[in-house]
């Protein structure tokens, strides 16, 4: 395994910068944000696409810095039912796929998406079975968007040599959690897979190296973020807190940086659970503490992985 960065936290940094730091942290893998959510900032997929002098200044700084490309990163909603943004969603997905080989990567980075009710213009992530509403809904959402949207998205990344649409369990879009995401996977193949970012998961209370053995080959990125559980909120307001992130000490949970959140012992029964699972590519660390400064945050979580990663399969044991 290999440590990352996934790049938005390196914006106060022109490109040639970033990946000029990364290599002085002994980091050999960056996840490039390129569209969607995260930003144009270092590299925009619309312009890189068709090739030409800037998608070769980035090919130059990542070769004499030893840095690679793990995956494209444009995580939006392209199920969202204002049409404006999901084309601009689509079109930065199509744009990811169309690159991705050029940069030595064969992974796009992003999210399910939530559509609406077919009635209105806003997302609706239903939460819950009942009232029948709540089912009705569902049904369509999967059944008439999603699942018809992501047959077509594969279709588009496997011409473009793009084996693994990574999907990052989020709550908010209809893949939030390890059996929505296999659900999508058997509707529409292997082409669906997983960002797998445990952040997401400890706050809905599900054991990460436990989804790690389930959700077994189809994991091919993983983020390194971290959650802390205030139970002194939880145990009053439950895990759904819309409060504001800047609100630390109102909310029953926080991001936080790797080894804030869950027991260092929790990490490692991560990591060797992807060992068990075949997963040998990158944890790439994501950024969004707001207890400390991105560098603290960010080298500090680097320090922490370097220790625990297993960088070395074991050789042919004589009891084996």
């Amino acid at each position: 395994m290999k440590v990352g960065v996934f790049n938005p936290v390196l914006y106060h940094m022109n490109f040639a910068d970033a990946v000029k730091y990364l290599a002085s942290q002994n980091v050999s893998m960056i996840e490039l944000g390129c569209g969607g959510y995260p930003g144009t900032k270092h590299a925009d997929a619309k312009v890189l696409a068709g090739g030409g002098k800037a998608l070769d200044e980035i090919k130059a700084v990542l070769k004499d810095n030893g840095v690679a490309v793990s995956a494209l990163s444009v995580h939006g909603n392209p199920v969202s039912p204002d049409p404006a943004f999901t084309k601009s969603c689509r079109d930065d997905f199509i744009a990811a796929c169309k690159l991705a080989n050029k940069l030595g990567t064969d992974r796009v980075v992003t999210f399910s998406g939530c559509p609406g009710d077919g009635k209105g213009d806003k997302p609706n992530w239903v939460t819950c079975s009942w009232p029948s509403e709540f089912s009705e809904m569902l049904k369509y959402q999967w059944e008439d968007v999603l699942i018809p949207y992501w047959q077509e998205a594969a279709l588009i990344a496997r011409d473009n040599g793009v084996k693994h649409i990574c999907l990052e369990m989020h709550p908010g879009f209809c893949v939030y959690n390890p059996g929505t995401l296999m659900r999508l996977r058997a509707a529409v193949g292997e082409a669906i897979c997983v960002n797998f970012d445990p952040s997401h998961l400890i706050w809905q209370g599900i054991d990460p190296a436990e989804a790690i053995r389930y959700l077994g080959a189809a994991i091919q990125h993983f983020h390194a973020k971290d959650t802390e559980i205030y139970p002194h909120n939880r145990a009053v307001q439950g895990v759904l807190d819309t409060g504001s992130m800047g609100k630390a000490a109102e909310r029953s949970w926080l991001f936080r940086t790797v080894g804030y959140g869950l027991p260092e012992i929790d990490w490692k029964r991560m990591v060797s659970a992807l060992k068990i699972v075949g997963y040998d590519y990158v944890l790439s660390v994501e950024h969004e503490d707001l207890l400390m400064s991105s560098q603290e945050g960010l080298e500090k979580a680097i320090g922490f992985l370097q220790r625990i990663v297993i960088e070395q399969s074991a050789a042919a044991a004589w009891w084996v």
